[in-house]
């Protein structure tokens, strides 16, 4: 039987198969309000019927400040939760499981008027890569400020689940505020959060679970090395990683990079080229583990799934391509599946 297909379960998350559908920004919220409109519907509800098992949403910030763009997706105030409950609900009724990828862009937030970070360092990008051709020099979170943003994310975490979401995601990457804390490159603080790089994700996991169902898995999207000159490497990320299990982090979704122009050190392009990283953090915690870097080719998908590399596949441009690549993908492999009735004419 193909792995890909087979149900898969941690906590009280039931999967209807081995497919993830992962965070991708749309930065498509044209009111700048942070709530969901008809674009977010028709992308997620069509990604569901399309045979994803468990689709993560995009980035969603706590405060107004933290978002990449004001474009994307927020959940600041209890105002947002009703238009979450409606594609939460739709998503649902295809048997698809969905979670909300829950962060802050720390220095990385191109809109913002003051940026702010774990230090004062800024962030190098290249011009094509924002929407104004740089980014801000940001501003060092005071200490208050910092437990104020545990806070604000415990609050979105209950806004969430007050919407019905199966899962969160914790954005740890990609050079967000919680990869800024953990990374020797970009934190150059002198408090209590710059002599433990683990602490401030230590206590924002800390905070979500508290308010989290006992049986509902928490996820942390993580990069597992850096790029830039002088960043850091899988040995301490893992040593990251243990501390967020410990503090309650049920999966970790294993990504890399993220965090400023590549240096000596530069991101592969080949099929599955971080999913060694997932394989690693799975050896070395434990721990199920969400793989995800071109991983579109379905074949590559299962070989990841059936030589144990990762308990979960993400799939991120392939469904941009293909709204229905959980289908296609277990046709592939298994060479039967189940569509909706609608589209049984026409995927058999």
């Amino acid at each position: 039987m193909a792995t890909i297909s087979t149900p898969y379960k941690i906590k009280n998350l039931e999967l209807i198969n081995r497919i993830v559908m992962a965070p991708m920004c749309q930065y498509s919220v044209e009111k700048e309000d942070g709530i969901p409109n008809d674009w977010h519907f028709v992308h997620y509800v069509s990604r569901a019927i399309g045979g994803t098992g468990l689709i993560i949403m995009e980035m969603t910030s706590v405060t107004p400040e933290g978002r990449i763009t004001n474009g994307d997706l927020g959940l600041w105030s209890d105002e947002h939760v009703p238009h979450y409950q409606r594609l939460v609900n739709e998503i649902k009724k295809y048997d698809t499981k969905v979670g909300i990828q829950i962060a802050h862009a720390g220095r990385k937030a191109e809109d913002a008027n003051q940026p702010v970070g774990a230090s004062d360092i800024p962030v190098e990008v290249l011009p094509e890569e924002t929407k104004n051709g740089e980014l801000k020099p940001p501003r060092a979170l005071t200490n208050q400020e910092v437990k104020e943003t545990v806070q604000q994310f415990k609050q979105a975490t209950e806004r969430a689940i007050k919407a019905g979401f199966d899962t969160i995601e914790l954005h740890g990457a990609h050079g967000y505020l919680l990869h800024q804390f953990m990374s020797p490159s970009i934190n150059n603080r002198t408090d209590e959060y710059g002599e433990d790089l683990a602490l401030f994700g230590e206590e924002v996991i800390k905070a979500v679970k508290s308010v989290m169902p006992a049986d509902m898995p928490l996820i942390m999207r993580i990069s597992a090395i850096e790029y830039i000159d002088g960043g850091y490497d899988i040995e301490h990320a893992i040593k990251m990683a243990k501390r967020f299990k410990n503090a309650g982090v049920d999966v970790f979704h294993v990504s890399s990079g993220g965090e400023g122009l590549p240096g000596k050190r530069k991101p592969a392009n080949h099929p599955a080229y971080q999913v060694p990283f997932a394989r690693a953090f799975k050896e070395a915690l434990q721990t199920p583990v969400i793989a995800v870097g071109k991983l579109s080719d379905p074949q590559v998908a299962e070989a990841t799934l059936a030589n144990g590399d990762a308990d979960l596949v993400a799939i991120a441009r392939g469904m941009l391509n293909d709204p229905y690549w959980g289908l296609h993908a277990i046709k592939a492999i298994s060479k039967k599946v189940t569509p909706p009735v609608q589209y049984s004419r026409g995927i058999r």
